[in-house]
């Protein structure tokens, strides 16, 4: 059991610090995007590559935030349900939805953009757009890394529900247990 809480803080830890890095990317898309419309409305000029720019920093930063969004309980869901049910209750809907769900998603998106991106780095793929940024294939590569994210999460809250279900979840630190809704009102509060 312990080694499964290990799993779980180990690899939130790394969602967190990717999450923290890559959050950063939301202020340089708006430095961007301000940049190109300024250039656009006030000089009559406009620079293809930094326009694919705040586009491809939008998609990257999408694709590396998916699995700590995961982490941190913030995906859409049913929550009208899932918030009053017990903790118990709780592991057993993640337990499911990670194994019928999360997991098999995860292995399908790996298993179609896999030659899709192995391709992109083949022919050093570069911007659709006449004048656009080279380096379309590092773009392309958050597809993967997406997925190995958020399968790594998947799994890390797998290993939460098994410690809920086994009545072992003091072994993970208290922001990595199910909350219920009473203490996450508190705490919003």
């Amino acid at each position: 059991m312990r080694a499964l809480a290990s799993y779980t803080i180990f690899i939130s830890a790394i969602n967190r610090l990717v999450g923290q890095v890559f959050s950063w990317l939301s202020l340089g898309i708006v430095l961007v995007c301000f940049t190109v419309v300024v250039e656009r409305y006030l000089f009559s000029t406009s620079q293809i590559w930094m326009q694919d720019l705040y586009v491809w920093l939008s998609g990257a930063m999408f694709m590396a935030l998916s699995a700590y969004a995961l982490m941190r309980d913030e995906h859409v869901r049913v929550d009208i349900f899932y918030r009053r049910v017990s903790n118990r209750q709780k592991a057993w809907h993640d337990l499911f939805g990670v194994l019928t769900c999360l997991l098999p998603f995860c292995l399908l998106v790996w298993t179609y953009a896999l030659p899709y991106v192995q391709r992109a780095w083949r022919l050093h793929e570069g911007s659709p757009n006449t004048g656009g940024m080279p380096g379309f294939y590092i773009l392309k590569t958050f597809i993967l890394v997406f997925v190995v994210l958020t399968a790594l999460q998947g799994l890390a809250m797998l290993c939460r529900s098994i410690l809920t279900l086994a009545g072992r979840d003091t072994l993970l630190p208290a922001h990595l247990r199910y909350q219920t809704h009473d203490h996450a009102h508190q705490e919003a509060a």
